[in-house]
């Protein structure tokens, strides 16, 4: 039973929303802000965290920063401002998706699984031991380069110009589409394909979203990035290596 931290100063969206995943057979522990939801975690992790943004004694935002200095639980935020979006994922250690109120409780749930889902494939490709010796640069299959960029796909890890870029799963696994093609032109919906589960409904305005937070973290290591291009009415593309 996969266990899920879920903190809101909202009464109503707290007992609504903890009944509906208990429904749907997951455990629930509820917290009215960020400071007693650390605390809460200190003591027993869970799966993974819903937050809400604007909470008293300490925000969400606050509650991830401090969560990642010892954890790499998923996170999913709950936020109801463009604006605030932005300043989520402009976090270093980022959240792994995010969803603007008012949302349907079905929804929510199955974002919950799909980031669950995406964490477990992760970790399952990761290495078992650290210190287990690896193949050459040219032999590791998840390895792509193209460019500047190089994306490993077993640790997750993306850097350009040798210099590491942090992206939550969602803004690797769209990056990771675009770049495995350059040149091709990719719609908003085979990059909704490639980050979501199929169960999952998002908008345009969410792929464009990641688009623009993609952006902005290249541009924090290198003010002059522009390998990702749009095609007004089409879809994006990874500029070709030439």
């Amino acid at each position: 039973m996969p266990q899920i931290i879920l903190v809101d100063d909202d009464a109503n969206i707290l007992a609504s929303v903890r009944m509906a995943l208990e429904a749907e057979g997951f455990g629930v522990r509820s917290f009215t802000d960020g400071e007693s939801a650390l605390e809460g975690l200190a003591q027993t992790p869970a799966d993974i965290g819903v937050f809400d943004i604007k909470m008293p004694r300490m925000d969400g935002l606050e509650l991830l920063r401090k969560l990642r200095q010892t954890s790499q639980m998923p996170v999913l935020f709950l936020t109801s401002k463009d604006d605030e979006i932005d300043e989520v994922f402009g976090l270093k250690m980022g959240a792994d998706d995010y969803i603007t109120k008012p949302f349907s409780q079905r929804l929510l749930i199955e974002r919950i699984r799909a980031v669950l889902r995406r964490t477990k494939a992760r970790n399952e490709r990761a290495p078992t031991l650290s210190g287990t010796s690896s193949k050459a640069d040219g032999d590791n299959e998840h390895l792509m380069v193209r460019g500047r960029l190089s994306l490993d796909s077993e640790r997750h890890d993306c850097m350009w110009s040798g210099e590491p870029v942090s992206l939550t799963v969602t803004e690797f696994m769209i990056l990771d589409a675009l770049a495995r093609r350059p040149g091709v032109v990719k719609s908003r919906d085979q990059l909704m394909d490639a980050a979501y589960d199929e169960q999952v409904y998002v908008d345009d305005r969410t792929i464009d979203s990641h688009i623009k937070r993609l952006r902005r973290k290249f541009r924090q290591t290198d003010k002059t990035f522009d390998a990702i291009e749009t095609l007004y009415g089409v879809g994006y593309k990874f500029k070709e290596v030439g």
